[in-house]
């Protein structure tokens, strides 16, 4: 097979992608485990690794448009490039909901949870585990892979569904006391309810990239 410098820049584009999959999944994984450490000099320092992963998505934004306008791919490069762009996009906003998980964390500060924390810890762990995995599809083009990856997001939501009734019970008991980190919580749960489903929306653009065909999952 004859190796075009087009196919060496997409394979560029895919390894800048992988990269900031790999990121975003640091960033994820880390943001709840400060905060259950209350860990906040961590913390503030991983709201400031955040803009690795703007650079990399503004990298890979503007080396797609450059190859779309100047390199005219056809067919499957075409809508490579395209995927590749659009998840930078969805990698973007998964890095964006690890901060403002990590905001939230220096908000609530040292004080006790008001809730045991079991559920958010799953969360996470579901996460990182479809973050990881997306690597590997993106990696291999693997189709199915990214499919079973979009599922997961079924257990994210009910886990989402959980923290928000039980923080709710735990305000409603005790609101004087109870209600600013209570929010909080609610918050944190539903930045990692989004994230998964950023994480559902790239495995679609995987999907679409391998098979020429757009999907919604779930």
């Amino acid at each position: 097979m004859v190796i075009t410098n087009l196919d060496l820049s997409i394979q560029l584009l895919k390894e800048y992608t992988l990269r900031m999959i790999e990121k975003c999944e640091d960033a994820v994984d880390l943001s709840v485990e400060y905060m259950m450490k209350k860990d906040m000099k961590s913390t503030k320092k991983l709201i400031r690794q955040d803009d690795d992963i703007d650079i990399l998505r503004e990298y890979i934004r503007d080396r797609s448009i450059e190859l779309m306008a100047l390199k005219q791919p056809l067919a499957r490069d075409l809508r490579y490039i395209y995927a590749l762009s659009d998840i930078s996009t969805e990698l973007e906003r998964i890095g964006d909901y690890a901060t403002n998980i990590c905001k939230e964390s220096l908000d609530i500060g040292e004080e006790p949870f008001i809730k045991e924390m079991i559920d958010i810890p799953a969360m996470k762990n579901i996460c990182v585990e479809m973050l990881k995995k997306l690597g590997d599809a993106l990696k291999n083009d693997d189709a199915d892979l990214a499919f079973d990856i979009a599922k997961k997001d079924v257990e994210v939501d009910e886990l989402y569904e959980k923290v928000r009734e039980s923080c709710l019970q735990v305000m409603h008991n005790n609101p004087d006391e109870n209600i600013n980190q209570g929010l909080r919580l609610v918050f944190i749960a539903r930045y990692l309810e989004r994230i998964g489903d950023h994480i559902t929306n790239i495995c679609e653009k995987i999907i679409y990239a391998k098979n020429g065909k757009m999907i919604e999952i779930g």
